[in-house]
């Protein structure tokens, strides 16, 4: 009985911890704008969040899963927002994000253009597999995405390019999902990718443990002619 009442609990605080996810870079974004400068933070999570959310809503509106479509429908209205707030205050010049920020608008407006081309053309049992997939790569990349700094976190021996609120969030978000997928929606694409961003999620938390956390993100503030969108 207290099993159940756990399960049924994550179930519902997943998408609380979801909108929690959503908001966290709120934070980053703001000392980021204060600064007008991007620091050594990647534009990875934000891109990854547009991509994440949008093919995780059409695979919550094709399996019928209020919960799932809904939740991520909200995130693609923040992902988006944060993505072109980043891209703002992001010179064209910079290609550590990783790649640069043209790169980031023409592979995700691809991979947008190919959920669509999936959904529509192929057997609904066909896409939801595809899509299922495509969503669980993608879902990994983006709880994962601060760890594409980790080579400037150990050469540095400072872990402030990984966005403290992002992964506390993120990773409480994994387990709670983890827990839904596996004992209430019992749905592999669910849980399966939620298992490893937790595992993810442990893994930035240790060498924020390790190597610390600092707070500010400004380095060099460049010239006014960079602060344009590509």
């Amino acid at each position: 009985m207290k099993v159940s009442f756990l399960v049924s609990l994550c179930g519902k605080i997943a998408p609380i911890s979801s909108f929690a996810l959503f908001l966290a870079p709120l934070v980053t974004l703001r000392k980021i704008a204060r600064d007008e400068n991007i620091g050594n933070f990647p534009l990875l999570p934000y891109s990854s969040m547009i991509v994440n959310c949008f093919i995780w809503a059409f695979y919550g509106v094709m399996t019928t899963q209020i919960t799932v479509w809904l939740t991520n429908l909200i995130g693609l209205l923040f992902g988006t927002y944060y993505f072109f707030l980043f891209c703002y205050y992001c010179p064209s010049e910079v290609k550590s994000l990783p790649g640069n920020k043209f790169q980031h608008k023409l592979i995700t407006t691809t991979i947008i253009i190919s959920t669509l081309f999936i959904t529509f053309t192929s057997l609904r049992e066909t896409s939801i597999q595809l899509i299922g997939t495509i969503g669980t790569i993608f879902y990994l990349i983006l709880l994962g995405s601060p760890l594409s700094k980790v080579r400037d976190v150990i050469r540095t021996k400072s872990a402030k390019c990984i966005p403290l609120p992002f992964t506390l969030a993120s990773t409480s978000s994994s387990f709670l999902w983890s827990v839904f997928g596996i004992f209430e929606a019992k749905d592999i694409y669910i849980y399966a990718p939620s298992l490893v961003a937790f595992f993810l999620g442990l893994v930035q938390i240790g060498l924020i443990v390790k190597w610390g956390y600092v707070w500010s993100t400004k380095i060099e503030k460049p010239s006014e002619h960079n602060k344009h969108l590509a």
